[in-house]
Order: structure tokens, then sequence, then C-alpha cells
């Protein structure tokens, strides 16, 4: 059960809590007489979600969303919203957020602090090729190949809004950074001398076992803010002070 994506998780503990809500709402009635505001109902059923989710372990931002759930949804019914900017705004997360519900792995964006503690990483003299998995709006080889002439780097995004706006910056920059459309698991590793990633603690487990298998000895993997369990990095940055993250790097 565990096991489930998050999405399917979330749908499982907002019916759950839902048919609780509703239970307790007939016992009320029944026992007391008493007739709850919609409104009442929607806040209880929002904290047994969060109650639910907490429970269930998922990330700290999904008890937020649970609570916030079903009474966005009054709010936005009681505005009138018209119908057809539900639809926009559904297609904007599908084209942001694509196989987030497979892969676990939502948009995370970096910063400039981030992009130079990879650049300090990286070999000064010496060719190199450098891949980005999950490379979101293209941020950090845009950033890297103008410092490095020696090194080739792409990026590789399966959601894509991300992927045709970092082709367009790459574009507008006239940058020789390639930007793939592909699920980095279906990629060869051992094809990059360093490999690149900003992904999230559910997806570590089977990237790092796909890097121990396919990377070639002496290259380099990154991974920002997330670690792994398996083994200590070799180099643990910690970026400057007011950062949010570290960046932790194993020399396979």
């Amino acid at each position: 059960m565990t096991r489930l994506p998050v999405s399917l998780q979330s749908l499982v503990i907002q019916c759950m809590a839902l048919l609780l809500a509703a239970l307790l709402h007939l016992l009320l009635k029944i026992a007391f007489s008493y007739q709850p505001a919609l409104w009442q109902l929607a806040l209880v059923q929002g904290a047994i979600s969060a109650g639910l989710s907490f429970l269930w372990r998922q990330p700290a931002w999904w008890p937020p969303l649970h609570v916030a759930f079903l009474p966005a949804i009054l709010l936005a019914l009681q505005a009138s919203v018209p119908a057809w900017i539900y639809l926009a705004a559904f297609l904007l997360l599908v084209l942001f957020y694509w196989s987030s519900f497979r892969t676990r792995v939502p948009l995370y964006l970096s910063d400039r602090k981030a992009w130079q503690a990879v650049a300090s990483l990286l070999p000064e003299t010496e060719a190199f090729r450098f891949i980005d998995l999950g490379s979101g709006l293209g941020g950090v080889p845009l950033y890297l190949a103008p410092r490095f002439s020696q090194g080739r780097f792409c990026g590789t995004e399966t959601a894509p809004a991300p992927w045709f706006i970092s082709r367009l910056r790459a574009g507008f920059k006239r940058s020789r950074v390639q930007f793939m459309r592909r699920d980095y698991a279906t990629l060869d590793l051992a094809d990059f001398d360093v490999v690149f990633a900003f992904l999230s603690p559910a997806a570590m487990p089977d990237l790092w076992q796909q890097a121990q298998a396919q990377m070639r000895s002496g290259s380099l993997f990154i991974s920002l803010s997330f670690a792994v369990d398996t083994r200590q990095p070799d180099h643990v940055l910690t970026l400057a002070e007011g950062a949010r993250h570290t960046l932790y790097a194993w020399r396979m």
C-alpha cells in the first residue's frame, strides 16, 4: 500500500476522509439533531484528510494541500468560475507536471548558488559530458555551458512545457546545450561523465541503482538536496547562508 504513487495515495485519502466526514455528519444529526453547515463539513474533511496524510507519511507539503482541497472547491463553486477556466488550469498543470503522479518528482527549480556549487565540482581543463536529469527550465546546463567550453551539456525532461521553455531559452541564448524530451530511466548513463539530478526522495533509490549499474568508473554523480542511504557521499557542499539546499556528490 505504501508503494502507491502519492497521487493515488491522495485520492484514497480524500475519499476516506469524505466518507468519515459524511458518517460524522450522520451521527451528529441522529444523536444530537445537529445539522452542520457545508463549510464546517469541508473543514472537518480537510482535517481528517490531513491527519491521514500524516499517518501515511506523505511529504510535508501534502497535509496542507489536503486541508485546502475541498474548501477550495466550494469557494470556486460559490464564485461561479466559468468551466473553461478549470479546463485551462488542468491543461496547464498537465503540461508542467506531466508524469509527476508516476515518477513522484514535482517541478523543482534550483538557484544560482546551487549552479555555482555544481560548477566547482566540474573538470577545469579536460573534456567531459554533462547531463541534467529532469532539467526543468534548463537553468543548470544553460548556466554551466558558457563557463566550460570543453564540456558537452544536455538536459532531459518529460514535461512538455518546461522542455519547450528550455528549448526556447537555449535558442534565444544561442546556447549549444541540447535538451531532450525523454525519461531519464530510458537513458544509458554510461554516455556521460557527470550526471546531475534535483529530483525527490522517492526517486533517488531507483536512480541510484541506475547510476551504479550504468555509470563508468571515475564518473561523477551529483544530487542536489537528496542523498542516498546506502553510501556516504564523497563530497558534501553546504550552500551559502540563506540557501535551502546541500549538494552531494559521489565518485563512481
